[in-house]
């Protein structure tokens, strides 16, 4: 039985060195570079399977928006700790030396921001901010969450021992039962949190900004690295894919297999904070 074979087999972490050393560089970033500040990835080698919930589901009515509410008000504890880990700060450093020039993030977590980064595109928005759908007024997360607490008092230490904390935040719990639900203060409509749901899509503002960071970088002779992205989603693969089309060297880190590997001139398959930290002190 003949077997195919991948294009580019796994490198060394110093092979991924020599290629984006001396070079101008744009990130792409998934959810394998945030596992090590303690928030699961819905496709890493050893996640569980999960079905997260998506546009279509939410919108559908009460039911639903209670589901996801009472589950992500309960998980927020999580996410509000998380704190970057060294691959953040290294790719901040990378920005900081002037040889990152840009951030694509598929994350919400925010933690490039809190690392330092400045240059980033979130092009799923960030879980901290809530959209009203109707009026479209963007507002706080912790000032939801303190509503949320005051509307259903006792509710996250009812649930506390069986929580399991999901990628986006949320905690998985058996039964939302009698939680309550808060309305936009503006105009009472429907609260969403300002991130890009599975059937949702990204609003082109931004997937123009990330098309323009890798023709810049393209103008510049630089090169792309994807670090702790399965690729598995478009919204992220369409940006390597661009670059291989122009011609711009692809660096893929990420523990396990991509979609995006047979467009990659090296692939490391291993963990973004020693592949990055390395990276930060071979061009610092």
């Amino acid at each position: 039985m003949l077997v195919d074979l991948p294009t580019t087999i796994p490198a060394p972490v110093d092979q991924a060195l020599d290629l984006l050393t001396g070079r101008p560089l744009v990130a792409l970033t998934g959810a394998g570079l945030s596992t090590d500040s303690g928030i699961p990835d819905y496709r890493g080698p050893r996640s569980p399977r999960r079905t997260p919930m998506t546009y279509t589901e939410f919108v559908s009515g009460p039911t639903a928006q209670r589901r996801y509410w009472a589950r992500s008000h309960v998980g927020w504890g999580r996410m509000a700790r998380a704190r970057p880990n060294e691959g953040h700060q290294a790719i901040a450093r990378l920005e900081g030396a002037g040889v990152l020039h840009g951030v694509i993030t598929q994350n919400v977590d925010g933690l490039h921001r809190a690392a330092g980064s400045r240059a980033v595109i979130d092009l799923h928005g960030r879980i901290a901010d809530v959209v009203c759908l109707d009026c479209r007024r963007v507002t706080d997360r912790d000032e939801l969450q303190r509503r949320l607490t005051a509307l259903n008092p006792g509710f996250v230490d009812a649930v506390r021992q069986e929580v399991e904390t999901a990628p986006d935040g949320d905690a998985v719990l058996a039964s939302v039962e009698g939680f309550r639900l808060a309305g936009c203060t503006g105009c009472g409509g429907v609260l969403k949190p300002d991130v890009v749901f599975f059937g949702e899509n990204v609003p082109r503002k931004r997937v123009r900004r990330a098309f323009a960071l890798v023709n810049e970088i393209r103008e510049r002779e630089g090169a792309l690295l994807v670090a702790g992205s399965s690729l598995t989603v478009m919204s992220g693969l369409r940006f390597v894919r661009h670059a291989h089309a122009l011609g711009v060297p692809v660096v893929i880190v990420n523990r396990g297999a991509t979609r995006g590997d047979e467009l990659a001139d090296v692939l490391v398959d291993g963990g973004c904070s020693e592949t990055l930290t390395a990276l930060a002190e071979a061009c610092g």
